[in-house]
């Protein structure tokens, strides 16, 4: 069986990560916090890497075979996939030989076909004969576009050479460019812009034949895109991935427009803050059945204007429209608010509900 690691809670949905040749599950880590924060995180060594033994599994079909095998010992029906170079071709076998599986599906920097068949099969002869050390500068060169982990170089140096070569192998037989319109679960494709060995032109191939799938290019970013922009990869998974409880209440009461720049934004710094938020305030309070929407956005208005919050106050004044007030009802609002918050608040609070209400009239003319 392959080595893996689980992290995250015991009973959140499962997701499945796949490495790329050469590293381990190490090559996650920048991603894991975040994601086992709503998911149970589960990553796998390729056979000969890692902690896993050389199985003498030479297609990416038997590889898949063994993620499928581990799935199951973990009791996991179905599960979100996500995998790196081989371990996104890893994920597409799947999503095509095995659909009932899936939940969704991130390629990142990973092909329908990784190249002409005999430099891959050279690749495995030169590691059977000599081990992978002669690969290491050169590899180091299409990883990583910055400083790169030294630890996953050592994961190179340390691979069996029998199990690498059998990748290399599963490699060179690979190729579903007539498949891929059967993929038939969500898909995002994401490539780096400086990655030498599947470049941009790959990840494009893919969106174009996967039905609905969703392309991510990331500047300054090479073959190991998640661990030279952490940040972004990890931003472009969380939003491909289904939201976190309360995200759909705040879509709908804020639009999308709005969270997708609050989720543009989103730093390793606030990121907890945004999850609190999504968590307790749209998934635990906007949800409950005591009050309908136009009632929360009401005392929502009510709080704001009291504590002189002008900024938020905009935001939701947005969001009072579309929960229903009218102009005439938000006035209202204010006009009471004015009695138990001040006029000065409430005079503040008019100005920029009289800016936003004719922000939407205008986006609505």
């Amino acid at each position: 069986m392959l080595q893996h690691r689980v992290d995250g809670p015991e009973h959140a949905e499962p997701i499945v990560l796949g490495p790329s040749v050469g590293t381990s599950a190490r090559v996650w880590e920048p991603q894991v916090a975040a994601l086992a924060r709503r998911f149970r995180v589960v990553r796998f060594d390729l056979p000969g890497h890692g902690g896993s033994p050389s199985l003498g599994v030479s297609t990416i079909d038997g590889l898949a075979g063994l993620v499928l095998d581990l799935a199951d010992d973990l009791g996991l029906d179905a599960f979100h996939y996500a995998g790196i170079s081989i371990g996104g071709a890893i994920g597409a076998t799947l999503a095509l030989r095995h659909p009932g599986r899936l939940r969704s599906l991130a390629m990142i920097c990973s092909s329908a076909r990784f190249g002409e068949p005999d430099g891959w099969r050279e690749r495995a002869a030169l590691v059977r004969e000599r081990g992978t050390a002669p690969l290491l500068e050169s590899t180091a060169e299409r990883w990583f576009a910055g400083p790169g982990d030294p630890a996953l170089l050592d994961d190179l140096a340390a691979a069996d050479p029998a199990g690498y070569a059998a990748c290399c192998d599963a490699l060179a037989g690979y190729d579903l460019r007539a498949e891929l319109p059967g993929i038939a679960v969500p898909t995002l494709v994401l490539g780096g812009r400086d990655d030498p060995a599947t470049p941009p032109a790959h990840a494009r191939e893919l969106a174009d034949g996967i039905p609905g799938a969703t392309l991510v290019e990331v500047p300054g970013a090479a073959h190991l895109a998640g661990v030279d922009q952490p940040e972004r990869v990890t931003a472009a998974l969380l939003a491909h991935l289904p939201a976190a409880p309360g995200m759909r209440v705040r879509r709908e009461v804020l639009g999308d427009a709005h969270v997708d720049r609050a989720v543009a934004r989103t730093t390793a710094f606030t990121r907890d803050f945004q999850d609190l938020i999504t968590r307790y305030a749209w998934g635990e309070i906007w949800t409950r059945p005591g009050l309908d929407r136009r009632t929360r956005s009401c005392v929502t208005l009510t709080a704001l204007v009291a504590h002189g919050h002008l900024d938020e106050l905009a935001m939701h004044v947005r969001a009072a429209v579309r929960n229903g007030l009218t102009a005439d009802e938000i006035g209202e609002v204010l006009l009471q608010s004015a009695i138990y918050c001040g006029v000065p608040a409430a005079n503040a609070a008019f100005a920029v509900a009289q800016r936003v209400l004719t922000e939407i009239s205008g986006e609505s003319a």
